[in-house]
């Protein structure tokens, strides 16, 4: 790298790819580690951690026995090279980490990704998802002992039916085939994606309509092969948001819900396809007089924030592969992780909405509510009529 290069770097401080280090020790072999099982990173020694340069006094020995250090203490182990920068007579150490693609990589037993400038290290759970990953697996893959003939035929044939409307999947006339070329069948086992589809294994999503926290006018416990209890959870909550009317100059008036259908739709399959399935907990739906909450177990994979969901470039990842497979066969979803481009989209047309996104590390929580300054006037302009169309 040049010098200019890392005074830049300096100057900007410390950041989700920066770690800076007065000395070599155990937290920068860490620190590494942590690069390694998130986006890479660059680790300047003879940094201290305000940007003050205070240079290292080695020699070729040291730094080499550095390298034997990091590659000795992680595993898989990293070998790494170095550059040697001098700035004002002072030297400065730059190790380049670029992420490693067999996740995640320990130091002496224990496991760290980055988040922000710090070093976080990572639950059994997230340490499962990252080897899931490298592998190239997710959770809803893996093959179970339930039988076909335990799978709900009217769920299968409604699906086939729906992937057949869409166009994005040519079927033939044996479903088992079929079942197995989209990976629903692994070597004549079902996987749990195919149980949570159209078994009798049923996740619950859990809808509650409450005047206010702590009061509950109605709720409902659906349990159902996620492609029916969609269907079955879109009713319930039709019931129990606002249903206006809007006048454009037409001979027949506009209905407009309170809420945008398309982008209750959208969050409700983003709680079902992104649930961890090893958490037992219920997908939970809240809704209110001015809000409507989405919670389901399972944070955002990888290096994915909330702030990347508000734009138009992120990169999401899907937690159970072959859910959002069927999902997208179907029509539902897109392929791309562009849900919340589509949501923004649709909010357009209600400016007096807002949605609100929060990672709970463990749970996701989508929030979609009457911005405050608007508030009531909303509510009397719309003129609702609660469970009508």
């Amino acid at each position: 790298m040049k010098l200019e290069e890392i005074i830049n770097i300096i100057s900007e401080g410390e950041n989700e790819k920066v770690e800076f280090k007065s000395t070599f020790n155990n937290e920068a072999i860490v620190s590494i580690a942590a690069f390694a099982n998130t986006n890479g990173g660059i680790l300047l020694v003879g940094i201290q951690d305000n940007g003050k340069i205070t240079g290292v006094k080695i020699n070729s020995e040291i730094v080499k026995d550095w390298i034997n250090q990091i590659r000795n203490k992680t595993a898989p182990p990293l070998f790494l090279d170095y550059e040697s920068i001098t700035f004002d007579e002072k030297e400065i150490i730059v190790f380049k980490i670029p992420e490693f693609p067999v996740k995640p990589v320990s130091v002496r037993g224990r496991y760290y990704k980055r988040s922000s400038s710090s070093n976080i290290q990572l639950s059994a759970d997230e340490i499962t998802e990252f080897r899931l990953t490298s592998l190239n697996y997710s959770f809803d893959s893996f093959p179970i002992e339930t039988r076909f003939n335990e799978l709900y035929p009217d769920a299968i044939q409604s699906f086939v039916q729906k992937i057949k409307n869409s166009g994005r999947f040519r079927s033939s006339q044996n479903m088992e085939f079929d079942l197995e070329k989209l990976g629903f069948l692994r070597n004549g086992k079902l996987t749990r994606a195919a149980e949570l589809l159209w078994g009798n294994h049923h996740t619950a999503i859990h809808i509650g309509r409450f005047k206010s926290p702590d009061i509950i006018i109605d709720d409902v416990l659906i349990r159902a092969p996620l492609l029916i209890a969609v269907d079955e959870s879109m009713e319930f909550i039709k019931k129990n948001i606002g249903l206006g009317y809007e006048f454009t100059g037409e001979l027949q008036r506009k209905n407009r819900w309170q809420f945008p259908l398309p982008v209750i739709r959208e969050l409700l399959l983003n709680s079902i396809v992104h649930k961890d399935y090893r958490n037992p907990t219920d997908v939970i739906i809240k809704i209110f007089d001015d809000k409507i909450e989405f919670t389901n177990p399972g944070g955002l994979l990888g290096n994915l924030s909330t702030e990347d969901l508000l734009t138009d470039t992120y990169l999401a990842k899907h937690r159970n592969r072959l859910l959002a497979e069927a999902f997208y066969l179907t029509g539902e979803i897109e392929k791309y992780g562009t849900g919340f481009i589509r949501i923004r989209n649709e909010l357009k047309d209600y400016p007096e909405l807002e949605l609100s996104i929060s990672d709970l590390t463990d749970f996701l929580k989508v929030v979609l509510k009457v911005k405050k300054e608007v508030g009531k006037e909303v509510g009397k302009e719309v003129g609702k009529e609660v469970g009508k169309e």
